[in-house]
This record gives structure tokens, sequence and C-alpha cells, in this order.
């Protein structure tokens, strides 16, 4: 690509993780456009304190449900006859807990159109023209849970499973050309999205070898790593941000 200012797409930008994202880039010098389904007032606060450290950057925000097909549909749509983007990260999650034997089968397919569809389609948006540039770099936040199996979070494992196989399948097809294309696995990260483990958070981060939640700041300067030089020869990698867990056996001492 030229030397202007490379574009990175961040679904899921407005709050959390995606925030911390979206800062992390935009502080390494990548224009950045971020989706976001209901925080509007935190993307324009988001917006606001990136401009205000840093007055050149060059961050926009767009409202998209991801679970609504048609919405990701006329997304990439406006992706396929715009720029060429040089990054994308698929950020965005839905989440679904529930045992195995006790899955509905319609929140299990939301979850799956929000962590893995719309991946595919966006992906298939953004990375023909990065092979022709022969430059670009893709970023799928997953789970741990992809990775480890646990109880009553299948649904939401099985969608970041496939997930992974998508990212490996399109890192092997597309690395000849100039793109890489990795997979973040975190584990527990203190955001909103945990609030419902409040009661459980000091045992839970008993079981973490590192003995705490993952802020989002430790995730996310990980994916700017993933868009950075250094990492042109990084593709087809899971890359677990989990203070240890899913290096240590569940049943110990």
């Amino acid at each position: 690509m030229s030397d202007a200012v490379k574009r990175v797409l961040v679904t899921g930008g407005g709050r959390g993780l995606g925030a911390a994202i979206v800062r992390t880039l935009a502080r390494a010098g990548f224009a950045v456009t971020f989706t976001y389904r209901s925080a509007a007032a935190e993307a324009e606060t988001l917006i606001g304190e990136v401009k205000a450290a840093h007055p050149d950057a060059d961050v926009t925000a767009r409202a998209v449900d991801l679970a609504d097909r048609a919405a990701v549909e006329a997304l990439a749509t406006d992706l396929e006859n715009g720029e060429t983007f040089f990054g994308f990260c698929h950020n965005a999650g839905a989440s679904y807990d529930t045992l195995a034997a006790m899955v509905d089968q319609d929140k299990a397919e939301a979850v799956m159109q929000v962590n893995h569809h719309a991946f595919v389609r966006l992906s298939r948006a953004l990375v023909r023209p990065m092979t022709r540039a022969k430059a670009g770099r893709i970023v799928a936040i997953g789970s741990v849970a992809a990775l480890q199996a646990n109880p009553g979070n299948v649904a939401y494992a099985a969608s970041k499973a496939a997930l992974l196989a998508h990212v490996r399948g399109l890192a092997v097809e597309t690395a000849r050309r100039g793109v890489t294309v990795n997979y973040i696995a975190p584990g527990f990260i203190d955001t909103a999205m945990l609030a419902k483990f409040a009661d459980y958070r000091e045992r839970m981060e008993s079981q973490i070898p590192a003995g705490r939640f993952a802020q989002p700041e430790d995730v996310a300067e990980v994916a700017g790593f993933l868009f950075s030089p250094g990492a042109s020869y990084i593709t087809g990698a899971v890359i677990p941000v989990d203070g240890g867990l899913s290096a240590q056996l569940a049943a110990h001492r």
C-alpha cells in the first residue's frame, strides 16, 4: 500500500475491549472506523477522547447491529464500494449461556450471526482489495472458550470455534498475497460483559495463574502488535491472552 494513512475497521468499538483497541490503533497512527450497536453516547465520547489526545487522528463511527443480517450486508456493500482498508479487527461479540442439552436454536443462531457470520461477510468484503494491494491485517477476537470446554458455555464456544476455523482457512488462502489473519483468545476480561459474575469474581480470579482478570488494554496491545510491521510473518496464529488459564490443568491440588 502507499504511505497514506492506513485505515482499520473495528467492530464493537464503542466500549470495553473494542474501545481500548480503537485507542491503541489510533495512537499507532491508523485511521479507524468502528461500529457500535447501542453505545452511541460512548462512541461519541470515545471519538472526542481520541481526538483530544491525538488532534490529527481520523476516527469515525457507524451504528450497525451485527445481529441484523441485512445491516451487515449493507455495511459490507459500502465497504466493497469504498476505499481499501489495511486492517479489520472483529471484536464485536454476543454471548449466550446455557447447558448443551438446553440450547435454543434461535438464540444459538443469533450468537453465531454476530460472532462468526458477520466476520465471514465483512472479511469477504475487505480481503480482496487487501490481496490486490498485497498488504492487509485481519484480527479476530475469539475466546479461550473455543480451546477449552466450559460447562454452560457451549453455544458461545461453538461460535468462537467456528470463527477460529474460518480464521485459519483465510490465513492459509491469503498468506502469499501479503495478508495476515490471526486469532486472539482472551480469557476473562474486566468489562461490563463480566458484571454477571461479580459475586464469583474472587473465586474465579483465584483459579487464574496470573491471579486477576485481564484489563482491556492487555488484549488491545496484543491486537495492536498484530497490525504492526513486526507481526508481518505471523499468520494463522492462535494467541491466548488469559493469564495462563489455558495452560494449566483444570483439576489441581
